[in-house]
């Protein structure tokens, strides 16, 4: 059996504005409790990665869409839009007792999070900053072990 990595939060996630890097560790902690749910918690598991991700998404959709956002955000909600419809899909699969689809699941959102994070999520962060501090955003980051 292959071990997978666990998914936890670190700081090289940090982008510099407090709404989004608190709600980025919840979707780590989200997606970590369905990496290590047992079986018969993988449901529940899921389903609180879902209400994170509408919330989460929701929230950021908002910033997207404000009139004064550079160059639109159509194509990070529509990111937004494919990992909630995958979702809904392994949901569906789960009911049927496809455990091992959920741990796909959290496997591919483990794969998408730190590029989404650091291309798409970064831009809107520095957007944010820029906007209600005219600057750019201050991360310290820990160093950490390898």
């Amino acid at each position: 059996m292959t071990t997978i990595p666990e998914f936890t939060w670190s700081d090289r996630y940090l982008l510099g504005h407090k709404a989004i890097d608190d709600t980025h560790r919840e979707f780590v902690e989200c997606v970590h409790a369905l990496q290590e749910a047992s079986d018969a918690d993988i449901p529940a598991a899921l389903e609180a990665f879902i209400q994170h991700a509408e919330a989460h998404f929701t929230q950021e959709n908002g910033w997207l869409n404000a009139p004064d956002f550079p160059g639109g955000g159509e194509c990070h909600i529509e990111e937004h839009e494919k990992v909630l419809s995958s979702a809904y899909d392994v949901r569906e699969v789960v009911a049927q007792g496809r455990y091992d689809v959920a741990r796909a699941y959290a496997q591919a959102l483990v794969d998408w999070f730190p590029g989404h994070a650091d291309y798409m999520d970064s831009a809107l962060a520095t957007w944010l900053v820029k906007r209600s501090h005219n600057g750019r955003p201050l991360v310290f980051r820990r160093m950490e072990t390898v």
